[in-house]
């Protein structure tokens, strides 16, 4: 499979011109994908997982790939399927929820900082630091809870932030942690039709939420901040992936796409043997003959 040609027309390496309207949530369900999906999908979590082995083998770069999206878009369910080959011992998870009382005590980027990954290793944010402009936005009232000095909490603040998150992130690339963004891009219908299932299907029904009911009701507000955030944050260097996530097989398989191609960037390969190391392994085996 061409998986620059799939993940291309979602790419976002500069956000300046980007408008969210560009990329449609019911977008790319094509028939010939879809027959093909099992197959595409085995294909792709195998890649992935030679990838990752060489990455956990050569360690020196990592990688961070963070999830966006509203709620019921799919993040779980992309996370567990798309890394569903990949060894445990180079992957972790971290879902960031409402920040502690420990965390509220210091700057808004400390809590993500602690959960990087180490070299040789992914590291996935469900949510992450950019909540920061995000839900902080859209409820101003949770801005107050950061305990932050008076003068410091105007009308650029978020400007501010978009700014510290970009040298964050070109710090990180600088010291070999190679990043992804993803933005599952789910309608409102949709989401609709994702929570009325939770509610139908008892064995469902503990992911439902009547928090989530209510966040609905702002639903253009997050939209404007999710559109300005990845205009603001796109580079080249940490670019975002703004996914149709209607169809979540499609989401699936772009997300895998995606993640195959940054890894493949990276030139990844398994340490190669000095003289003196292979002179070694001639004599373990010798002993172990």
């Amino acid at each position: 499979m061409k998986y620059r040609k799939l993940i291309a027309p979602y790419l976002i390496s500069n956000g300046r011109k980007f408008r969210l309207a560009q990329i449609r949530p019911d977008d790319g369900a094509r028939q010939e994908l879809k027959k093909r999906i099992d197959e595409l999908m085995a294909g792709s979590v195998a890649r992935l997982s030679e990838l990752q082995e060489k990455l956990y083998a050569q360690n020196t770069w990592g990688m961070l790939i963070i999830f966006q999206a509203m709620d019921a878009a799919g993040k779980d369910s992309t996370i567990k399927h798309v890394l569903s080959g990949v060894n445990p011992q180079g992957c972790e998870v971290f879902s960031f929820k409402q920040p502690s009382a420990e965390e509220l005590n210091h700057d808004f980027l400390w809590r993500a900082a602690q959960r990087l990954p180490e070299r040789g290793r992914i590291g996935i944010f469900n949510r992450s630091y950019y909540e920061e402009t995000l839900v902080v936005r859209v409820h101003r009232e949770l801005l107050d809870k950061q305990k932050l000095p008076d003068g410091l909490t105007g009308p650029g603040i978020w400007q501010e932030r978009f700014e510290d998150i970009r040298s964050f992130e070109r710090y990180l690339t600088r010291n070999g942690i190679s990043l992804l963004k993803i933005f599952l891009h789910v309608s409102k219908d949709e989401q609709q039709r994702r929570f009325l299932k939770r509610l139908d299907k008892p064995e469902k029904n503990w992911k439902f939420s009547t928090a989530d009911l209510e966040e609905r009701k702002f639903w253009k507000d997050y939209m404007d901040a999710y559109e300005e955030m990845i205009r603001h944050t796109a580079t080249p260097h940490a670019p975002w992936l703004v996914v149709p996530a209607d169809h979540k097989w499609f989401a699936q398989l772009v997300v895998a796409a995606a993640i195959i191609e940054k890894l493949d960037s990276l030139k990844l390969s398994f340490p190669r043997m000095t003289a003196e190391q292979k002179d070694q392994l001639k004599k373990a085996r010798t002993r172990l003959a």
